[in-house]
């Protein structure tokens, strides 16, 4: 065998959400700082990201984190989240899985029975509490990066949809929230196609018709992610995040959830120390903690904290034979769905 590109992974899943994570093999990415490196991948040179999130080598579902040497003073590794669109600047999901890797890796040195890893993101530093016990993680609480509204009760119309209302809000990335009922449906696994047609339609026209950017961090803009609402009998959130190509975030969506929160704090649904479940369209949840209030370039904001699980469940190997004929990688509608045309 003579390969060209090796990149060694540790497989893991946040309750559902596969989120594997790159320990070997990543090259340097050029900028001085993990925004920096983030707009190189999404602007410049997308190789590497589409080797690891493409066929044949990848699919769809799921995520690939690079582990990349920290730029912020006090940070144990910096990670950047690779999907099939584009590299994102945070996710909680993935910082729940890179942070179990790194501890059940020992990478980072775990210690019982709390362990603090510090992850330097695009959207900030984040700090990762993890709850260790017996050589494991058994639960990580994220210090979310400062969340915060950007438009409440946004009136949009949308082709087959009609006029819906709909909040604009940043959790790490920048959300489009839509009630579920706005369409006309509910968030369940049997309603998933439906939610992620509405959410990929949602999201065109947004990201067609607005301009959001970050007010400090300019390398993080445009909608990311159409997230649905839903109210549970028991007062959890139900939520469904709807991801390019077409499909739905298996997790309860830590960004998300984060942003949510920020929107149910604006409209005094919510106040500092309040605990609430985000529940994911397959049932697994997050306890998500209002856990203060700050200022984002003069705008109220919210610190959330997101606590989840993930878990480890292989090891992989992946190598580019240069004389692949498909290694740019590729995507096709029978499993992409008609956005896989967008594909570059």
């Amino acid at each position: 065998m003579r390969w060209k590109r090796t990149i060694q992974l540790v497989d893991v899943h946040c309750e559902g959400e596969i989120g594997r994570v790159a320990t070997g093999g990543v090259p340097n990415i050029p900028g001085k700082t993990i925004a920096e490196q983030l707009n190189h991948i999404n602007t410049v040179d997308d190789s590497l990201r589409r080797f690891l999130c493409l066929e044949p080598r990848s699919g769809p579902l799921g995520s690939a984190n690079l582990l990349v040497p920290p730029r912020r003073e006090g940070a144990d590794a910096g990670f950047i989240i690779l999907q099939a669109d584009q590299a994102h600047a945070m996710s909680g999901s993935n910082a729940i899985c890179v942070t179990t890797a790194l501890l059940e890796t020992g990478m980072v040195e775990m210690k019982e029975p709390e362990t603090i890893v510090m992850l330097d993101t695009a959207s900030g530093l984040v700090k990762a509490t993890a709850t260790c016990r017996d050589g494991r993680c058994e639960s990580v609480t994220l210090t979310m990066p400062p969340s915060f509204v950007h438009q409440l009760d946004l009136e949009v119309t949308i082709d087959g949809l009609g006029t819906i209302k709909l909040d604009i809000c940043y959790g790490g990335i920048f959300y489009a929230l839509v009630d579920a009922s706005a369409i006309g449906t509910s968030i369940s696994k049997a309603n998933a196609r439906t939610l992620v047609e509405a959410g990929m339609k949602i999201k065109a026209e947004l990201n067609r018709s607005l301009e959001v950017v970050h007010p400090e961090i300019p390398e993080i803009r445009g909608i990311s992610y159409v997230m649905f609402r839903g109210e549970e009998p028991d007062g959890a959130v139900r939520t469904c995040t709807t991801m390019w190509p077409g499909r739905i975030d298996r997790s309860p969506c830590g960004t998300g959830s984060s942003a949510n929160l920020a929107t149910l704090h604006a409209r005094g649904k919510a106040k500092v120390g309040d605990v609430l479940t985000s529940r994911s369209t397959i049932g697994t949840e997050f306890k998500v903690t209002l856990s203060g209030v700050t200022e984002i370039a003069g705008r109220p904001a919210i610190i959330p904290t997101i606590t989840g699980r993930a878990w480890t469940f292989g090891l992989t190997q992946m190598a580019l034979d240069p004389f692949d004929p498909t290694a740019e990688g590729f995507a096709v509608t029978d499993v992409w769905g008609p956005e896989a045309g967008e594909i570059r």
